[in-house]
């Protein structure tokens, strides 16, 4: 059994594995918004984007990177720290005292286990406020007729026509993206600003040729007062980009939890697969035990003897399969959504399988 309470051992595997996960976190995540930072430069001067709105993008979406980056962190600074203990010695003497290899990757998780809060905090508030932010910024770059008013959805104006959706869903259909509006409202004005026609729609689907309306409410305004007709559908000659709009969305992966339950709730309301959106939601709900469990999995190749001169090969492996591991991860997920998997099951399985993994090569090397 491994006791609750820590020890002065365990603050000592904690602050040296603590120091080398922030060093290498702030590295990687440094590293990344470098690399965006140059590349929103490539955008300076088009449709008025400054080098001042470059470096605001990549300062509101660095929460993000900080909550996608962290997973790799872990491993990698869990690894180098213990590997500075088993240079000094300081692993051997653990193990010499008796102390179980679980027992060590226990106190290098639990300063994860700490950490991991207050990142799954980040990711469900500064993080989406900033992709929202970020994603605000792109849509004005790329055209001056849409906007997005937070929780107000998307605006556009289309001639005399103002348009407001509340909702913007991202769906795969036939495996390719489709942009569906939900809740949109159409404001028609006459040439000197008054208000003649409203129209109510329930959805807005974009098939490849043209808008339909669906679930439609329409009203006029006229001399002699306002006259109401309900359709179910409608065809709709706006001219939004849907390819503008996909590119507007925020991607899934990046909304808090709540917002994709809602767009799974609307979406299953209406007899349509949550789609991109529950396989999302779980993974993010399942975020803090995959990087637990993969960080427990790695905390072995930082062990053996220093005097087989094996100990930067083994840390440069479970380097290495950690991050073939993320990948893998990705492909089972997308393998069990091409084939009907339940998105919970799809993304519980890798977690099982590595704690399964674990758990057998903890009980021979005890």
């Amino acid at each position: 059994m491994i006791a609750l309470r820590p020890r002065r051992v365990d603050w000592l595997i904690g602050t040296t594995v603590l120091a080398s996960l922030l060093t290498v976190w702030l590295m990687i995540t440094g590293l990344d918004a470098l690399l965006q930072f140059l590349r929103q430069l490539g955008h300076v001067g088009k449709n008025g984007f400054t080098l001042a709105d470059a470096a605001l993008y990549v300062l509101v979406t660095f929460p993000r990177r900080l909550y996608e980056n962290f997973g790799y962190a872990t491993v990698i600074g869990g690894l180098l720290g213990l590997g500075s203990l088993a240079g000094s010695g300081e692993l051997t003497a653990l193990r010499a005292a008796g102390m179980s290899q679980l027992r060590i990757a226990a106190s290098a998780a639990g300063v994860v286990a700490l950490l991991i809060v207050g990142v799954v905090i980040l990711g469900e508030t500064a993080a989406p406020w900033g992709d929202q932010k970020a994603q605000a910024m792109q849509l004005r770059q790329r055209t001056s007729g849409l906007g997005m008013a937070g929780s107000t959805g998307l605006w556009a104006r289309d001639g005399r026509r103002v348009i407001n959706a509340k909702t913007s869903l991202l769906k795969q259909v036939n495996g390719h993206n489709q942009v569906e509006l939900a809740d949109v409202r159409v404001f028609t004005f006459s040439d000197d600003g008054q208000l003649t026609r409203f129209d109510w729609a329930q959805s807005a689907q974009h098939d490849g040729r043209q808008w339909t309306l669906s679930q439609v409410r329409s009203t006029t305004l006229d001399d002699k007062g306002t006259h109401t007709t309900q359709v179910p559908s409608m065809p709709w000659d706006a001219r939004l980009n849907p390819r503008v709009l996909e590119q507007s969305l925020v991607q899934p992966q990046y909304l808090p939890m709540r917002d994709l339950r809602r767009n799974m709730n609307y979406l299953e309301a209406n007899g349509q697969s949550p789609g991109v959106y529950a396989v999302a939601f779980w993974t993010r709900a399942l975020y803090p035990l995959n990087v637990l469990v993969l960080v427990l999995c790695a905390m072995p190749f930082a062990f053996g003897s220093l005097r087989s001169g094996g100990l930067g090969k083994r840390i440069f492996i479970g380097i290495l399969i950690a991050i073939a591991w993320y990948f893998l991860q990705q492909a089972l997920i997308n393998f069990g959504t091409v084939y009907g998997v339940p998105p919970l099951l799809a993304n519980l399985l890798p977690a099982t399988v590595l704690a399964v993994a674990a758990w057998v090569y903890f009980r021979r090397h005890r």
